[in-house]
């Protein structure tokens, strides 16, 4: 969120708040109307009963948000191009123990759902790897600032969800980050 606020001149000013309006408004709407949320959840409730975990009434909760925290940010994309691209998973392995220290303290709290946010990770960066060539036209310094910026407002409703839970559907926004940077590369 460092490009948010900038100093101009004497007075503290704000940058990207149009594109980060557009991309959760637009990006939202693309959510709701395939339901993110509830594929996510479905995928929990499946983990919860293949996992003998029926018992614990957070296992979904615990699974959704911790996929969620470790998922959504820029060393995930940048870390997966340049591991498809160069292959140099540096980015990556940094990641992967900033994100074993994040879902064990999650673990500790909330359950043992977040262990297996490991799933969606895997899918989702490898996948990133996989099809990194493609991206890597795309992810110009705008696009990854916007992707952060949208990235870092979203761990932001994860957050919120953990103190209030159900304040945000996340997931359902999750297309946002795609419409910024498709926000950064047309304008």
């Amino acid at each position: 969120m460092q490009k948010m606020l900038v100093i101009d001149g004497e007075a503290l000013a704000t940058t990207g708040t149009t594109m980060l309006i557009v991309s959760f408004a637009l990006g939202s709407l693309i959510g709701e109307a395939i339901n993110l949320e509830a594929t996510i959840e479905n995928l929990g409730e499946w983990l919860k009963r293949k996992t003998d975990s029926e018992g614990d009434n957070e296992f979904t909760n615990a699974f959704v948000s911790a996929s969620l925290t470790v998922c959504i940010g820029a060393m995930a994309i940048v870390g997966s191009i340049q591991d498809g691209l160069l292959g140099n998973w540096s980015t990556l392995a940094l990641k992967g123990a900033l994100d074993c220290i994040i879902v064990c303290t999650m673990t500790a709290s909330l359950g043992r759902g977040c262990i297996f946010s490991a799933l969606p990770v895997a899918v989702f960066q490898g996948t990133i790897t996989l099809f990194a060539g493609a991206l890597s036209p795309i992810m110009t310094t705008a696009a990854l600032d916007s992707l952060s910026l949208v990235g870092s407002m979203l761990i932001f409703c994860v957050g919120v969800n953990l103190i209030r839970p159900q304040t945000f559907r996340t997931a359902n926004m999750l297309p946002s980050v795609v419409v910024a940077v498709i926000y950064a590369l047309l304008f």
